[in-house]
């Protein structure tokens, strides 16, 4: 994996978001405009939010949000687990295939449940007045899809606020967005390795890490200043020979040993030694209860470690 385009795009990225849904925050605040006196409530939710924390500190909740929302769909995407390309194109097409679908009148049935489907069509067909018809269409498809993937992963897809869709960057389809420059750094070759989007986030912080390292750190800083990427081969290492480890002492003649590459045998003990250990260790385990460094279950199964696989910090 060539993990320094990956570096750069991340880090361009950072940068990019924070200027556009910086931009997006200040016309919301400034702009009478039809549009916003239609999302009066929204605004005044937004003004709530910089009151309570600071414009820098809503603008950096934001950015990463969609950074990090935008890189998830596109390694689904690559990896086809969704029904139609959410932010990638077809070969030989420059938009992304739900907008193409779209624009042929059609919205996958599951998608129309969190969406105003009708809207979509109008702002496509030229019926609805927009400055913007398509890149308005596809914001409203993305949000749907997000609010969609809510119902199943809320871990990773969150409820977007209202405010949080307000501020998502204006320019997404052309070849100076960030959807575009994602498409180049993510290929899926990359994609092929869950491993990338644990490097995307290493790589995101990494400025924001080196601005604090070495001063007082603010609550909101301290991700940054204390979070770093688990390579997977770390994460294999610490599972197996903590939960592997007691799973084999409950179980020793379980063939789940030869599944762990990392797995350190105990060296010989005592007689007396040997007779405390069993002495405390279960006679039976729940794999699905069994939790490591957090609260989280981690099933042992078939995956094994999959789930404990470094697609999020770990602290």
């Amino acid at each position: 994996m060539n993990t320094k385009a990956l570096e750069r795009f991340a880090q361009a990225a950072r940068r990019q978001l924070l200027d556009e849904v910086g931009a997006k925050l200040e016309q919301a605040l400034a702009t009478d405009s039809a549009e916003l006196r239609e999302k009066a409530t929204t605004v005044q939710e937004l003004r709530k939010q910089i009151k309570a924390n600071s414009k820098e500190a809503v603008i950096d909740r934001v950015a990463y949000t969609w950074f990090n929302r935008f890189c998830a769909l596109r390694f689904m995407d690559a990896n086809h687990y969704t029904r139609a390309g959410v932010v990638s194109p077809l070969p030989g097409h420059t938009q992304p295939e739900i907008l193409q679908d779209a624009k042929q009148g059609h919205i996958v049935e599951d998608l129309q449940q969190t969406i105003d489907a009708d809207r979509v069509f109008a702002l496509l067909s030229g019926e609805l007045p927009s400055s913007d018809p398509q890149g308005e269409a596809y914001r409203l498809l993305l949000v749907g899809v997000c609010n969609q993937y809510h119902k199943q992963m809320p871990f990773l897809f969150e409820k977007i606020a209202d405010y949080t869709e307000l501020l998502m960057p204006d320019d997404l389809l052309s070849e100076a967005s960030l959807l575009h420059a994602m498409r180049e750094a993510m290929t899926d070759e990359v994609c092929e390795d869950i491993e990338v989007v644990g490097w995307l986030y290493q790589f995101y912080i990494s400025e924001k890490k080196d601005q604090v390292i070495g001063k007082v750190v603010k609550s909101e800083d301290i991700p940054a200043a204390t979070q770093l990427f688990t390579p997977n081969w770390i994460v294999k290492y610490m599972v197996q020979n903590s939960l592997g480890a007691q799973w084999l002492a409950t179980y020793p003649d379980s063939k789940i040993r030869e599944q762990m590459e990392y797995y350190i045998e105990p060296a010989e003990q005592t007689d007396e030694v040997n007779a405390q250990l069993a002495a405390i260790t279960p006679s039976s385990l729940d794999p699905e209860t069994m939790t490591l460094i957090d609260t989280r279950p981690v099933a042992l199964g078939t995956s094994l470690w999959r789930p404990m696989s470094s697609s999020r910090p770990y602290t």
